[in-house]
C-alpha cells in the first residue's frame, strides 16, 4: 500500500524528536524499581530461571534488564585511556563481549535471589538536581535470613536514566575490571583484551 499524501505531509510536518526513542520520565530511583520489579517477576514466572537455571536466567537479564543499563559507558570506563586508540570495530567488540559478561555475572547473582520470599529494599536517596547528570541508589536484598547490599551508579542519558555501574561485593565494577584490563592491555593491547573476554565468555 502507498502512502497517501495527506500522510505523507503529516510525517513531514512532525518535529524529529516525534520519531526518536521515547523518553523514559521516571527519576533513578523509580527507573531501577521498575527494572528489579520486572527482572524479578520474570524470573518467579519461568520455570527453568525459578529452578536455577543460569541460561534462562540470562535470557531474562538480557531482555529486562539491559535495556535499562547503558554499558557502552561502562566499557569506556573500564577500558580507561585505551579507549581512545580503539577503532570502531574494536570499541564494537570490546562492547559485546564486556556486556556478555556483566550479563553473565549480574545473572549468575539473581540465580541465588530467586526465591518468593527475597525482597529488594531501597535506602531512602536525595533527589538529584534538576540538572544532575550522575546519581546512586543504593539497595538491600535480603533472601533466605541473608542481607546483601548491592548499589546502583545511574546515568541521565536522552532516553532516561540508566545503569552504569553495579557495586555487588563491595566493590564497583568498573573499579574491579579497570585493574583486570590494565594488565591485558599492557601485555596484549586492544586485541588481546577483546580476545581474553572472548575466551572467558565461551567457558571452558
Amino acid at each position: 500500500m502507498k502512502p497517501t499524501p495527506c500522510l505523507l505531509a503529516l510525517a513531514l510536518s512532525m518535529p524529529p524528536a516525534a520519531f526518536a526513542r521515547q523518553v523514559d520520565p521516571r527519576g533513578p530511583e523509580q527507573m531501577l524499581k521498575g527494572t528489579i520489579d520486572k527482572v524479578m517477576g520474570a524470573i518467579r514466572s519461568d520455570p527453568g530461571a525459578r529452578a536455577g537455571d543460569p541460561e534462562r536466567t540470562l535470557e531474562i537479564v538480557r531482555r529486562d534488564f539491559l535495556p535499562s543499563t547503558d554499558f557502552m559507558l561502562t566499557t569506556q570506563y573500564a577500558v580507561g585511556s585505551a579507549w581512545t586508540h580503539a577503532t570502531p570495530a574494536q570499541r564494537d567488540a570490546l562492547f559485546r563481549e564486556f556486556q556478555t559478561l556483566l550479563a553473565r555475572t549480574y545473572a549468575i547473582q539473581l540465580t541465588q535471589m530467586r526465591q518468593d520470599d527475597t525482597q529488594f529494599r531501597y535506602a531512602p536517596t536525595d533527589r538529584p538536581a534538576a540538572d544532575a547528570d550522575d546519581a546512586v541508589v543504593r539497595t538491600t536484598v535480603v533472601t533466605g535470613g541473608d542481607t546483601m547490599a548491592i548499589d546502583y551508579r545511574m546515568r541521565r542519558t536522552a532516553a532516561g536514566w540508566k545503569i552504569y555501574d553495579i557495586d555487588m561485593m563491595g566493590a564497583w565494577l568498573i573499579q574491579v575490571y579497570r585493574q583486570q584490563f590494565a594488565a591485558r592491555l599492557a601485555s596484549g593491547g586492544i586485541d588481546g583484551l577483546i580476545s581474553y573476554l572472548a575466551a572467558h565468555n565461551r567457558g571452558p
